[in-house]
């Protein structure tokens, strides 16, 4: 998952897949390269772009567990962990031991698991913080009262 592709793969499968648009028709395994390589790139518009093409995939009547694994990668890496997580369980249905897909499916999990408890450290430190003042502003206004 954290390969990248080549610029020069991004490259060569972009001219495939635009060739056979400007022919009237690309077909699913040149969509599939295509989309394999910008949701490889580093490029959050490339990810946001093989995720769209694997949709467009997913809904031409197929439900291949490639397509859906890597809808699963593109979503996780753009932070979408529950829409990741979706597609990853998809998967797992299609293909219960599917070494990728669980491991994926642990990464998903325990980054959605970091961010609760990080978001839960922060509420609590806020509520510290607003504690704190609150005690002071008390005591200032008890000391001001005497």
């Amino acid at each position: 998952m954290d390969e990248i592709t080549s610029a020069e793969d991004l490259k060569k499968f972009e001219d495939i897949y635009i060739r056979e648009a400007s022919n009237g028709e690309v077909t699913a395994n040149t969509q599939f390269n295509y989309a394999y390589c910008l949701v490889r790139s580093n490029s959050k518009n490339n990810i946001v772009k093989g995720a769209s093409l694997l949709q467009g995939l997913c809904h031409s009547g197929t439900d291949q567990r490639d397509y859906l694994y890597f809808l699963g990668e593109a979503n996780y890496k753009l932070h979408e962990y529950k829409t990741a997580l979706k597609y990853v369980n998809r998967v797992l249905q299609i293909e219960p031991q599917n070494r990728q897909a669980l491991e994926l499916q642990d990464k998903i999990q325990s980054q959605m698991q970091k961010d609760g408890l990080l978001g839960l450290g922060i509420l609590g430190g806020t509520a510290f913080i607003l504690g704190g003042a609150a005690v002071l502003v008390g005591l200032f206004a008890a000391s001001k009262s005497k």
